[in-house]
C-alpha cells in the first residue's frame, strides 16, 4: 500500500509506489521505487520514463553467469511480433500488478539463463506468463510448443520432409529429361530444389537460433510428455545448440543452408548443420502437477507455483478484457464465480471470461426477469474441469 510522508513544510510528499518490472532491456530492477504525484504533469512524466523507444539493435541485456554464456552468431534481425498477447491478456494499456514471487523468479530465471517451471491448478493462467514477459520486454511473438504423450524433442527442434525432397528431385530430373537436357544443375535456375526447402525448424529449434535478444518459448503442459522428454532436454538446456543431421551430411557441398523457421514466413541460415544460440531463450514450462520430474531436471530449473487468483486478480482480468472499471453486474459475477469455484473444487479463469462475455453482450441478463435462464447458462459453462461435477 502506498505511504505518504510529511515534508519539512508539513505538506505530504509525493506518493511512493513500487514499480514492479521484470529485468529488461532497460536494466530496471524489480524492486525499484518511483515517485508519483497526484498531478497530470507527474503522471505524464512517469509515462515518458516508462516508455522506451530504443531500437532492437541498441537495447542492452543484463549479463548472465560466465558458464551460461553462448557464442552463436551472426545475430539475426529483430523477430516478428503479433497480437497474441493482446488477445490472451487484454490491451497492454490495462495495468496489471504481478505477484512478488512472480517478479522474483522471472528475474532470477532471466539473469541465470535457466528455464522456469510454472506449476499450478489447470486454468489459473500459467501460460499467460510467457506472453506477459514477451510483451513487457518487447521480445517478439511467443514460440509455443504444446506437449503430448507423442511429443518428441526432435519435432520441437526441426522436421525434415525427406519424402517431399525425393519427390521434388524426381520431378526436376523428369522435367530435365523432357526438355532433352542433361540434369547437371550447373546453370542458374537449373538446379534441383535446395535441401533447405524441406527443413522446418520447430518452436524450440527457432528459439535457439542466434537471436541478439532472447526469444520466449512456451513449453505447455510438459507433465503430459513421455517420461524421457525432460531428460532429453537437459543437454539442450546446458549446451544451447543442436545439430540437424540432414544438413550436417551435406555441409561439404552446402555449408550454409537457408531453412524455414517457426515464425510465419520466417527463414534463417544454418551453417554446417549446427544451430547455436547467442542469447539463451526464456523458457517457460507449464505443469498441472500430473507427474514428478527427475531430480537432475528440477535442479536445472527454477519453479514458480501459481496460486488460484483472488478477487482482485480476477477483477483485473475481466477489466483488461472488457475495458474500464467493472460495473455492478460484473462485480457480482466475479463474486458468484469465486463462490462456485470453491464449491466445486476449482474453476478455470477463462470460464469467468466466458460468463462475462455473455452478460456483456446483452444476450443474457442477470436480473430477476430471466434469472432462471441465466442460472442454467452459468451451470452449463461453470462446470468443473474434470466434467464429473465433483471438481
Amino acid at each position: 500500500m502506498p505511504l505518504q510522508d510529511a515534508g519539512s513544510d508539513g505538506a505530504p510528499e509525493p506518493t511512493r509506489r513500487p514499480v514492479v518490472r521484470y529485468h529488461g532491456t532497460g536494466g530496471t530492477l524489480a524492486a525499484e521505487t518511483a515517485e508519483t504525484a497526484e498531478t497530470a504533469e507527474t503522471a505524464e512524466t512517469a509515462d515518458a520514463v516508462d516508455a522506451d523507444d530504443t531500437g532492437y539493435e541498441q537495447r542492452p541485456w543484463p549479463d548472465g553467469p560466465r558458464w551460461r554464456t553462448f557464442t552463436g552468431g551472426p545475430c539475426l534481425p529483430e523477430p516478428p511480433d503479433d497480437d497474441e498477447a493482446d488477445r490472451r491478456l487484454g490491451p497492454a494499456s490495462m495495468p496489471r500488478e504481478p505477484t512478488a514471487a512472480e517478479v522474483r523468479l522471472v528475474n532470477a530465471a532471466l539473469l541465470l539463463r535457466r528455464p522456469l517451471l510454472v506449476t499450478g491448478r489447470p486454468g489459473v493462467g500459467k501460460s499467460g506468463l510467457a506472453y506477459r514477459i514477451a510483451r513487457e520486454l518487447r521480445l517478439g511473438r511467443v514460440l509455443q510448443w504444446p506437449v503430448s504423450t507423442r511429443t518428441t524433442l526432435t519435432s520441437a527442434l526441426f522436421e525434415y520432409d525427406v519424402l517431399g525432397r525425393a519427390q521434388a528431385g524426381q520431378a526436376w530430373y523428369a522435367a530435365q529429361s523432357t526438355l532433352g537436357r542433361a540434369p547437371t544443375g550447373d546453370e542458374d535456375g537449373d538446379r534441383p530444389p535446395d535441401i533447405g526447402e524441406f527443413v522446418q525448424l520447430g518452436p524450440l529449434g527457432t528459439a535457439l537460433l542466434p537471436w541478439r535478444l532472447p526469444r520466449v518459448v512456451l513449453i505447455d503442459e510438459i507433465d503430459k510428455s513421455d517420461p524421457d522428454l525432460p531428460n532429453d532436454l537437459l543437454h539442450l538446456f546446458e549446451d544451447g545448440w543442436y545439430a540437424i543431421p540432414p544438413l550436417v551430411r551435406v555441409k561439404q557441398q552446402a555449408p550454409s543452408v537457408t531453412v524455414h523457421t517457426a515464425d510465419p514466413g520466417g527463414s534463417a541460415s544454418v551453417v554446417d548443420g549446427i544451430v547455436r544460440c547467442h542469447a539463451f531463450p526464456i523458457v517457460i514450462m507449464t505443469s498441472n502437477g500430473e507427474r514428478e520430474f527427475p531430480a537432475a531436471f528440477m535442479r536445472r530449473c527454477l519453479r514458480l507455483d501459481v496460486e488460484d487468483p483472488d478477487r482482485a486478480a480476477l477483477s483485473a482480468m475481466v477489466a483488461a478484457q472488457f475495458g474500464g472499471e467493472l460495473d455492478a453486474t460484473q462485480r457480482d459475477l466475479v463474486r458468484r464465480f469465486m463462490e462456485h469455484s470453491d464449491k466445486v473444487g476449482g474453476l478455470a479463469a477463462d470460464q469467468l471470461l466466458n460468463a462475462a462475455h455473455l452478460v456483456t453482450s446483452g444476450a443474457y441478463r442477470a436480473g430477476d426477469t430471466d434469472g432462471a435462464e441465466w442460472q442454467a447458462v452459468l451451470e452449463a459453462i461453470w462446470h468443473p474441469p474434470n466434467g464429473d461435477g465433483t471438481g
